[in-house]
C-alpha cells in the first residue's frame, strides 16, 4: 500500500452450467453456516512445517493451504517499544480469533527517523531489530505465518529513496531513485540489509528467522515502481539477482516480488486491464522467474480510478482479479495471493454499508477461485491496527473490537477458506496428485 479480465463475474455466472453454479453456490453456504461456531486463538507451540508449493498451490506437510490474511505494515516499529508490545499481542490474538492465518508486515525501517531499523547501510538500532523478534515470536505464538517485506518502494520509512540517498551522500554518481534497481553499490547496499534480516537469530525464540515455520514467505520489495523503465524489464533484471541471492541465503522459505500487478510488454494486449498507466513492472515476465515461488497483486480502484461511481470500480476490480485468477493458473502455474485490498473510509461517499458490501464481494471472488480449481490461495486485508493507533491510521484502518460487521465477514471468510482447505486435504489424500497436478 502506498499512502496512489477476460470475463466479469457475471459473464462467470453467466457462463457456468446451471447444475454445477448450484453446486458451487451450495457448497459455500454450507462453508458459511459455521457462523455459529467459536473461533478460539490457536497456540502454535510445535516447531511447525514450511509453507511450500506444490504445482500451483500452497502447501503444508504436503497438503493444501488455504487461508485468509491481513496486513499490520506497523508491528515493527510499535513493538520497538516494550510498552506499546501489548497492541501487536491484541491484535495477533483478535486476528486469531477470528480465523487470519497469515500477516504481512515490514522487516524494513530506513533512514535517521523514529524507530529507524537500519540507521545508515550496515548499523542497526538493536532495540528495533528486538521489535522485530517480538513480532515474530508472538505470531508463532498465535499460529499466524508472517510475510516480511524488506525496503519499501516509496519514501515511507526510508524506503528506495533512501538508499539512493546514501549512495549520493557517499560520493557515488545516482540521477534518480530507479538507481536502486542498477546501481552496483546501492544493490550491495539492499543485500546486506536482506542477509542480516535472514540470518537474524531471533532473541526471544533462539530461532534463526531462516529456520523459522512462522515466516511463511520473503517479500523483495513493497510495490516496485520503475518510472525510467516501464517495460518492465529493468526491474526484471534486479528481481532474478536479488531472487537468486535470497535463495542462496534461505532454502527454507518461499519469496514473492511484493508486486501490484501491472502488466507490461511480455503480453501487450493485457494492458488494457491495467487502470491506464504502467509502473514499469510485467506482472508476467517478473513472476515467471524460476526463484519466484508465488505471485502477488494489490487492488486500490478508488485510488487508482478517481471520479469512477461504484459500480465502475467493482466492474474494474472484476477484471482486475480474474485476469490474474487466469493468468496464474494458465501461465504462470504458480499461486497467487491478492495482498492488499481494502475499503477507505476517506473514499467519496464512503459508508460502512458499502465497505462491507465490497469486501463480500471480493472475499467471494476469492473462494469461488479455490473453489473451481484456481491458484489463488488467499486474500490479506489492508489493514488491522488496535486501538490508540491514530498516527498509523491511513481510512483503511480496521479494529476488530470496535468493527463487529467486518469481524464477522472476515471470520466468515476465514472459516469458508478453512472448511475448503479441509476438504481439499481429504481428497487430496484419498486421491494423492501427480507432481504437477493441481487439488482440485
Amino acid at each position: 500500500m502506498h499512502s496512489n479480465p477476460p470475463q466479469t463475474m457475471a459473464t462467470y455466472i453467466k457462463s457456468t452450467p446451471l447444475n454445477k453454479w448450484g453446486a458451487i453456490f451450495l457448497a459455500f453456504s454450507l462453508y458459511i453456516s459455521f457462523l455459529g461456531c467459536v473461533c478460539e486463538a490457536r497456540i502454535y507451540t510445535g516447531k511447525g512445517a514450511f509453507v511450500r508449493t506444490k504445482g500451483s498451490n500452497f502447501v503444508v506437510n504436503g497438503s493444501p493451504f488455504l487461508f485468509n490474511g491481513f496486513n499490520s505494515y506497523w508491528m515493527m516499529n510499535v513493538a520497538a517499544d516494550p510498552s506499546e508490545r501489548y497492541k501487536v499481542s491484541q491484535v495477533l490474538q483478535d486476528a486469531a480469533n477470528a480465523g487470519l492465518s497469515v500477516c504481512r508486515t515490514w522487516a524494513f525501517a530506513d533512514g535517521g527517523g523514529y524507530n529507524a531499523l537500519q540507521i545508515s547501510p550496515g548499523v542497526y538500532n538493536e532495540l528495533v531489530f528486538k521489535g522485530l523478534d517480538f513480532v515474530v515470536a508472538e505470531a508463532r505464538k498465535y499460529g499466524i505465518r508472517l510475510i516480511l517485506s524488506f525496503v519499501n518502494n516509496f519514501k515511507d520509512f526510508g524506503g528506495k529513496p533512501q538508499y539512493v540517498e546514501w549512495a549520493r551522500n557517499s560520493g557515488v554518481q545516482v540521477s534518480s531513485d530507479d538507481d536502486f534497481y542498477t546501481n552496483p553499490i546501492v544493490k550491495g547496499y539492499y543485500k546486506n540489509h536482506v542477509k542480516r534480516v535472514i540470518t537474524r537469530i531471533n532473541t526471544i525464540t533462539q530461532i534463526a528467522y531462516s529456520q523459522d515455520p512462522a515466516i511463511m514467505a520473503w517479500e523483495l520489495i513493497n510495490e516496485p515502481r520503475c518510472q525510467s523503465d516501464y517495460s518492465g524489464r529493468t526491474i526484471n533484471d534486479w528481481v532474478q539477482e536479488m531472487a537468486l541471492f535470497v535463495k542462496s541465503l534461505d532454502r527454507y522459505h518461499l519469496l514473492e516480488i511484493g508486486m501490484e500487478g501491472f502488466y507490461g510488454d511480455t503480453m501487450p494486449e493485457r494492458k488494457q486491464i491495467n487502470p491506464g498507466y504502467q509502473v514499469g513492472t510485467d506482472f508476467i515476465s517478473n513472476n515467471l522467474i524460476r526463484e519466484i515461488d508465488f505471485a502477488t497483486i494489490h487492488a486500490y480502484p478508488p485510488k487508482w480510478l478517481s471520479g469512477k461511481d461504484e459500480d465502475s470500480l467493482m466492474a474494474f476490480m472484476q477484471r482486475w482479479m480474474w485476469s490474474h485468477f487466469k493468468d496464474s493458473r494458465t501461465i504462470l502455474k504458480k499461486p497467487l495471493v491478492i495482498a492488499e485490498f481494502g475499503k477507505s473510509s476517506k473514499d467519496p461517499d464512503y459508508n460502512i454499508h458499502k465497505r462491507d458490501s465490497y469486501m463480500r464481494d471480493v472475499y467471494r471472488n476469492i473462494y469461488m477461485e479455490a473453489r473451481s480449481g484456481g491458484t489463488v490461495g488467499g486474500g490479506l486485508v489492508w489493514q488491522l491496527m488496535a486501538d490508540g493507533m491514530g498516527s498509523y491510521g491511513d481510512g483503511y484502518e480496521i479494529i476488530l473490537s470496535e468493527n463487529p460487521s467486518m469481524d464477522n465477514i472476515m471470520s466468515q471468510q476465514s472459516r469458508a477458506m478453512t472448511s475448503l482447505s479441509h476438504l481439499l486435504r481429504i481428497r487430496h489424500h484419498q486421491h494423492p496428485p501427480r507432481t504437477g497436478s493441481i487439488f482440485f
